[in-house]
């Protein structure tokens, strides 16, 4: 798959699932904006896919243009296991690199479950994503938006009850169709 049809499919499922469904209810004026930023690691090593993600974080210290990034590895990390171990190295490479209370990673995962969830709730659909993920957000701007925002601690719940009443066979039918 060429990295134009990644960064496509991205792009679709951000705007025919994340905003369309108002799964976050602050990316529709990014997108509006083009402030989002798509990059693509076709690799599959953690230490590469790693390196590739600082040079991200550094992408964004320079263009304060960007507001959020999507660092996508479509050939990579497809394991939820594996990811998830991707996952927790990322979070403690941007502490040692000075990045925490600047950056923060959301996940997104094509198998995303949550622990102690049955596999085969439609709550996953939350994180799931055509492709395994890491959504850079700059922490100031996040901090901004949440004081306006009113109860911004109910949105992870709002999000679970929405997609439990959509539906498995509908949030599948999304995301299937943001991956052709």
């Amino acid at each position: 798959m060429s990295t134009n049809s990644v960064v496509m499919n991205t792009q679709s499922w951000v705007q025919h699932f994340i905003v369309a469904h108002n799964i976050c209810p602050f990316a529709k004026k990014e997108v509006d904006k083009g402030s989002i930023h798509y990059e693509v690691y076709d690799g599959k090593q953690m230490e590469d896919a790693l390196c590739c993600l600082m040079d991200l974080c550094r992408k964004l210290d320079e263009d304060n243009d960007i507001e959020a990034a999507m660092f996508i590895m479509p050939n990579g990390f497809s394991d939820f296991h594996e990811y998830l171990d991707l996952l927790d190295v990322a979070n403690g490479l941007l502490a040692q690199q000075e990045y925490e209370g600047i950056y923060q990673l959301a996940s997104f995962h094509p198998e995303y479950c949550f622990e102690g969830v049955d596999k085969a709730d439609a709550s996953h659909y939350t994180n799931r994503s055509p492709y395994p993920m890491l959504h850079i957000i700059r922490e100031e701007s996040l901090e901004k938006v949440l004081e306006r925002y009113p109860n911004p601690e109910a949105i992870p719940e709002r999000n679970i009850t929405y997609c439990q009443e959509l539906g498995v066979d509908t949030l599948e039918g999304i995301l299937k169709g943001c991956r052709e």
